[in-house]
C-alpha cells in the first residue's frame, strides 16, 4: 500500500495538494481542542469550554455548505484564501481579547468557524482531474486522504500542547491559525485549483441534499461526529484527573495514530461488495470500541483505548467519500462533500455541547458514555435506511469529475448560495 500511494503522490501536483490541504485544515481540525485549552487557561468553566467549542462547530457548519457552493460556482482560489485569513483573524480576535466577555469570545469563535475554508470538499473535488478521472485511483486517493488526515490530527494535538508548553494557549491559537493561512495559500495558487470549474448541474433549490442516500450518510455522520466531539471534553476531564494538559495532548494523539493504523489496514486491499454495506460493519465496528472508553482505567490504558476508539474511524470515513460519490447528484462535488463536513461538525457541536454537563453531572464516564451513545445511533440511522443507501443515483465513472480547465461553469448554477446548516476528522 505504501508504494500504491508513494505512486500516487508522485502524480504531478497530488503531493503539494494534499499536504497543502491538511496544513490549511490544521486550524480546523485542532480548534475545538485549542478552544478548550484556551478557555481553561483563562479561567473558563467546563461548560464554557464546551459552548465555545460548540458555537465554532456550528458557524463551521453553517458556513461550510455556502462556501462550498460558492466554490462551486466561483471557483476556489476567490473563495478558498479570503476565507482562510478571516477564519484566522477570527481566532487573533479571540486570543487578544480572552474569554472575560462572553460575547466577545463567541464572537470571535463565530467568525473563524463561519469563515473555515472548504479545502476538504475542494480536494476531493480537484483529485478526478489531478489523477486522470481514473475511478480506482480516485478511490485509492480517497484513502490515502483518510490516512493522511489522522496524521493532522495525531500531530495537530501534540502540536497545540507543544505550543501552550513553550509559550501559552493564546500563542497556540496564533501560530497554528498563520499555519492553516500558508496551507490555503499554497493550494489555491497551484494550477489544478487555479483551472478546476464545476461540471454541469441540475438548478435545483436543495443542490446535494436532494439525495435520499447522500441525506442518509450524513444522518449516521452527524452521530459519528457527536462521539467525536464528546471524547474532546470527555479527555480534559480525564487529563485534568490524570496529569493535566499532557495527557490531554497523549490521548488525543492516540486517538489519531489509532485512526491512522485502522486507515494504512484498510487501504492495504481492495474490497468487494457494496460499499453501503461495508460502512456499516465499519460504523458498527467504531461504536463497540467507544465502549471500553467509559471504563476510564489508568492513564497507559486509558491511551490504548483512545488508539482502539480511533481504529475504524479513517476507514470509515474513506468509505463514505465512495458513498458520497455514488449518491451526490452530478454538478454538486464541493457542495456534498463540504455537507458532510458539516453535519460530520454540527454532530461534533453537539457532542462538545453534551459532554461538558454529563461530566458536571456524573464524571468523567458520563463524558465517555455521550460517545457510545452516538456511535451506536449512528449505527442505527444506518440500519433503518439500509434499503435508500442501497439505491445509488444515477451512476459516473467517478462523481464529480469535472471538464477540462477550459470548462466553464454550469449555465444552471449561477443562483445565489442556497446550502445552509455542518462536519467531518478524522477526519477523523
Amino acid at each position: 500500500m505504501a508504494a500504491g500511494y508513494a505512486e500516487l503522490l508522485r502524480t504531478r501536483h497530488a503531493a503539494r495538494l494534499l499536504v497543502g490541504t491538511l496544513i490549511g485544515r490544521l486550524p480546523n481540525g485542532t480548534g475545538p481542542i485549542a478552544i478548550v485549552l484556551f478557555t481553561r487557561a483563562e479561567g473558563g468553566s467546563y461548560s464554557l469550554a464546551g459552548a465555545l467549542a460548540a458555537a465554532y462547530g456550528v458557524s463551521n457548519a453553517v458556513g461550510q455548505p455556502l462556501l462550498g457552493r460558492a466554490v462551486d460556482l466561483f471557483g476556489q482560489p476567490r473563495v478558498q484564501l479570503p476565507a482562510a485569513v478571516v477564519s484566522a483573524l477570527g481566532m487573533v480576535w479571540l486570543a487578544l481579547a480572552g474569554t472575560g466577555s462572553a460575547v466577545v469570545a463567541y464572537a470571535a469563535v463565530v467568525v473563524a468557524g463561519l469563515f473555515t475554508p472548504p479545502l476538504e470538499g475542494g480536494l476531493r473535488a480537484l483529485w478526478p482531474s489531478v489523477l486522470g478521472g481514473k475511478e480506482e485511483r480516485v478511490h485509492a486517493a480517497y484513502a490515502m486522504d483518510a490516512v493522511a488526515q489522522e496524521v493532522m490530527f495525531t500531530v495537530g494535538p501534540l502540536l497545540v500542547t507543544l505550543c501552550v508548553a513553550l509559550w501559552d494557549p493564546a500563542a497556540a491559537l496564533l501560530v497554528i491559525n498563520g499555519i492553516g493561512v500558508l496551507g490555503a495559500l499554497s493550494v489555491v495558487v497551484s494550477e489544478p485549483s487555479r483551472a478546476w470549474r464545476s461540471e454541469p448541474r441540475e438548478a435545483h433549490w436543495l443542490g446535494a441534499l436532494r439525495s435520499p442516500g447522500l441525506l442518509a450518510l450524513l444522518g449516521a455522520f452527524f452521530f459519528v461526529g457527536t462521539a467525536l466531539g464528546s471524547i474532546t471534553v470527555a479527555g480534559v476531564a480525564y487529563a485534568d484527573e490524570h496529569g493535566g494538559q499532557a495527557v490531554y495532548g497523549w490521548l488525543m494523539a492516540a486517538l489519531g495514530l489509532g485512526a491512522l493504523f485502522g486507515g494504512v489496514l484498510y487501504g492495504a486491499r481492495q474490497w468487494a461488495g457494496a460499499p453501503e454495506r461495508r460502512l456499516r460493519l465499519l460504523v458498527a465496528l467504531l461504536a463497540v470500541c467507544y465502549l471500553p472508553l467509559m471504563l476510564v482505567p489508568g492513564v497507559v490504558a486509558m491511551t490504548g483505548f483512545a488508539a482502539l476508539a480511533g481504529v475504524f474511524l479513517a476507514p470509515a470515513l474513506a468509505c463514505a467519500f465512495i458513498v458520497v460519490d455514488r449518491h451526490a447528484p452530478a454538478g454538486t462535488v464541493t457542495e456534498a462533500f463540504s455537507w458532510l463536513v458539516t453535519f460530520f461538525g454540527v454532530g461534533a457541536a453537539i457532542g462538545t455541547a453534551a459532554a461538558g454537563p454529563s461530566v458536571e453531572a456524573g464524571g468523567t464516564a458520563a463524558g465517555f458514555a455521550v460517545a457510545s451513545v452516538a456511535g451506536a445511533a449512528a449505527l442505527l440511522v444506518l440500519t433503518v435506511t439500509q434499503r435508500v443507501l442501497a439505491r445509488p443515483g444515477a451512476s459516473r465513472a467517478v462523481a464529480g469529475s469535472a471538464p477540462g480547465p477550459a470548462a466553464g461553469p454550469a449555465a444552471g448554477s449561477a443562483g445565489p448560495l442556497e446550502g445552509s446548516a455542518e462536519a467531518s476528522v478524522t477526519g477523523s
